[in-house]
């Protein structure tokens, strides 16, 4: 396998394409046969463009801190999906919000409707397969008029060939006025299977009308070890004057790799809490572009990565104010141990006639070890000229004037070391609005941060 930062170009190289566009073409005459003509439409676009585009490169500038030479080279098969059994007494411990809430489960890509449940949905809410919904009557003209419709495929290859491949993942519709009471986890399980290498390609589409209010948790994680790889892609529609808490959380196993498109547009003063949690996976790219397309609208886009090993996560962000009176507030915090690598891409964007927009970038980036790396690159693109724009990015081990004032009170320096540590997390934990999600993840970071201070002490 070629080591990160060290890959070939392997874009250009035609062998590699064509694989892909080969199983494409089984995957057409096979699982994908009975899509309607439009979807079928979508996916001949997306895999043509993927074979114009190829794998990004690290010459490319949105990719230089990221090779991604070792997916490319890797020959990756399609999941087998429902074939694989899991059971409940296996999904249950997995669950970030609990058993007891309603939950959408998805094994290899698949949606399994026995593993899932809608215990506390009101009963016009849509929670489950995707598939299914292009299948169905309503379903189907909602997926038709959102679905790749908001996601850059034809800028992204990971997007164009997770539209090429797209086949199932998750679907859910919050009609207008209806309020969850209940967080909704749509859980993606990747077995790990011994079939050799497998990729998942899920799709996530979430529509929340006029006035509506919910809380989403899109949870990846896995039952084994083992060389896999998901690409997912996530649509995020928040109508106007509706208020979205959406949580993401990314817990693969070390040795997978993940890629990600999350997409969100927003309506007049609506409000999206997009969070995002990156814990897993040996390398990781997550692009986030969101976009504010209605007067009033509100962002809070609040990110934490905590890496160790040789982990590698790169977050690119955009955000996008295309109305006035806008706000967005974005904050992403890192901590990288041993020999990670955390790499941070912020952009903003105000468009012409977007007066009045509040906006708001942070990036800070905690190194435990002399090994560990960051890379940060905040950036501001304005072209109205009544705005309220700042950005900024720190990287950096440790206060010691902070160090030392805990230890002159008495503690170890591994305690004041975790003490630090912990708050420094805690800070993009305490903007999560749902209580009964935060204290969840409060828990799983705990549990991170200490297995990393045994792992230094060892």
């Amino acid at each position: 396998m070629t080591p990160l930062g060290k890959a070939p170009d392997v874009s250009d190289v035609p062998d590699v394409i064509n694989r892909y566009v080969a199983d494409f073409r089984a995957f057409a005459a096979n699982g994908a046969g009975g899509a309607p003509s439009w979807l079928k439409e979508i996916r001949e676009g997306a895999i043509a463009r993927f074979a114009q585009l190829g794998f990004p490169t690290t010459k490319q500038e949105a990719w230089r801190f990221t090779s991604v030479a070792p997916i490319a080279e890797t020959r990756f098969v399609r999941a087998p999906g429902s074939e694989v059994p899991v059971s409940e007494s296996q999904v249950a411990p997995l669950l970030l919000r609990g058993a007891a809430g309603p939950r959408a489960v998805f094994v290899d890509g698949r949606h399994a409707p026995a593993l899932s449940s809608r215990v506390g949905l009101p009963q016009a809410v849509e929670a489950g397969s995707l598939a299914a919904a292009l299948q169905a009557g309503g379903g189907s003209e909602l997926a038709r008029a959102h679905l790749a419709r908001h996601a850059t495929w034809r800028e992204s290859p990971f997007a164009a060939l997770n539209t090429a491949f797209l086949l199932d993942g998750a679907f859910v519709h919050i009609p207008a006025g209806i309020a969850l009471e209940q967080p909704l986890e749509l859980l993606f399980i990747s077995t790990g299977q011994s079939l050799g290498p497998t990729v998942t390609h899920p799709r996530s589409l979430v529509v929340v009308d006029r006035g509506a209010e919910a809380a989403v948790i899109e949870h990846y994680v896995s039952l084994a070890r083992g060389v896999y790889w998901t690409n997912a892609v996530a649509e995020v529609v928040v109508d106007d004057e509706a208020r979205v808490e959406y949580y993401r959380v990314q817990g693969e196993s070390r040795d997978a790799y993940h890629v990600a498109t999350t997409h969100s547009r927003q309506g007049r003063d609506s409000y999206l809490g997009l969070h995002v949690v990156t814990l897993g996976a040996a390398l990781a790219r997550h692009d986030v572009h969101t976009v504010l397309d209605g007067t009033g609208a509100e962002l809070i886009l609040n990110g934490l990565y905590l890496l160790g090993g040789t982990q590698h996560a790169d977050h690119h962000t955009l955000i996008e104010h295309a109305r006035p009176h806008c706000a967005s507030h974005e904050f992403f915090n890192g901590v990288l141990d041993e020999r990670a690598h955390g790499v941070f891409t912020g952009r903003i964007i105000v468009r012409p006639g977007a007066q009045r927009t509040d906006s708001k970038q942070t990036n800070n980036n905690l190194l435990l070890s002399t090994e560990a790396r960051a890379d940060s690159q905040p950036q501001l693109e304005i072209y109205a000229d009544d705005v309220k724009c700042t950005h900024g990015s720190t990287v950096g081990p440790l206060d010691q004037t902070a160090l030392y004032y805990l230890r002159s009170r008495g503690l170890s320096a591994e305690t004041a070391q975790s003490l630090l540590t912990y708050g420094f997390a805690a800070e993009i934990l305490g903007r999560m609005r749902r209580a009964e999600v935060r204290e969840r993840l409060d828990q799983v970071v705990r549990d991170r941060l200490e297995s990393g201070a045994a792992a230094r002490a060892a």
